[in-house]
């Protein structure tokens, strides 16, 4: 019988600590948030990460820029956040209105300092990861993306194994599939990333023995993506008429799978629970 992987109890674990942490500490953190535009599922998601910031008794600060909003102006306000000691994360809610170039956002993002970068997307802390400098999950000294950690740290809590295991991640960003893709190789796995333009997609996906989505596609994987047995890790948060669904067709996969996570509910919670956690370990 198929297993459903959730992250419940993962993430009760984080809370835990995240609030003994808080009680032992003098110093309180703080939470900006920078975002541009009025995107309804960025404010949807900024929502969910403050009020889990209110539940901790952690402040948050929200600062909402127009689509024309210069760059210049944007990090200028990053710059002063940097050198405010009661803020211990900023963070800038992607994507960015189309307006804003690849460049731009990279100036963005690299104009937080990387120790209140606790989405992990400077390049000091993505060149930390691709070498590896830490192999603690908690209390590095930097941060991981923290959707990439959270995919990581399920895979861990429920004692699945990778060490030699072929992983095969449908969506290669800097946000979840390369991150993810590097936490996995460091530990072991062997790991391929596909993304829109990979041919006969479907001859790798069947090889996998763990498969991951994060390409924000539908329902596009099916049955015949797959083989028997397989661990399926949906990252996938699709918005559509018939509410939130993930890049996995659950229903028609599940008399296949090993293990499966359910969306949503399950890497979501997590990611916020992770961020939570960079910020607390930020103190």
């Amino acid at each position: 019988m198929s297993k459903v992987l959730t992250s419940k109890d993962l993430t009760t674990d984080i809370y835990k600590n995240i609030q003994s942490k808080l009680l032992k500490s003098d110093d309180k953190p703080g939470l900006a948030i920078i975002q541009v535009g009025d995107r309804m599922d960025s404010t949807t998601y900024i929502n969910l990460k403050r009020k889990k910031c209110d539940e901790l008794g952690i402040d948050t600060f929200l600062y909402i820029y127009n689509e024309t909003t210069p760059v210049k102006e944007i990090i200028k306000n990053i710059n002063d956040l940097n050198n405010y000691d009661n803020i211990k994360g900023i963070i800038v809610q992607l994507p960015l209105p189309d307006k804003y170039t690849v460049e731009d956002e990279y100036h963005i993002l690299n104009s937080v300092v990387p120790k209140k970068d606790v989405d992990g997307f400077h390049h000091h802390n993505m060149g930390n990861l691709i070498l590896n400098k830490s192999s603690s999950s908690i209390n590095r000294s930097y941060h991981v993306p923290c959707t990439a950690e959270g995919c990581f740290r399920l895979l861990q809590y429920h004692k699945i194994d990778i060490l030699g295991k072929h992983i095969v991640i449908v969506g290669s960003s800097k946000v979840i599939g390369l991150p993810l893709s590097l936490l996995l190789l460091h530990n072991g796995a062997t790991t391929t990333l596909c993304n829109i333009h990979t041919e006969n997609i479907k001859n790798i996906t069947k090889s996998a023995d763990i498969l991951i989505s994060c390409c924000g596609s539908p329902h596009l994987i099916d049955s015949s993506w797959i083989k028997e047995d397989i661990t399926i890790i949906d990252v996938g948060i699709n918005h559509t008429e018939n509410g939130i669904i993930g890049d996995v067709n659950y229903d028609d996969v599940i008399s296949k799978v090993k293990y499966i996570t359910p969306v949503p509910g399950c890497i979501g919670p997590l990611t916020i629970a992770i961020l939570m956690e960079h910020l607390v370990n930020s103190i």
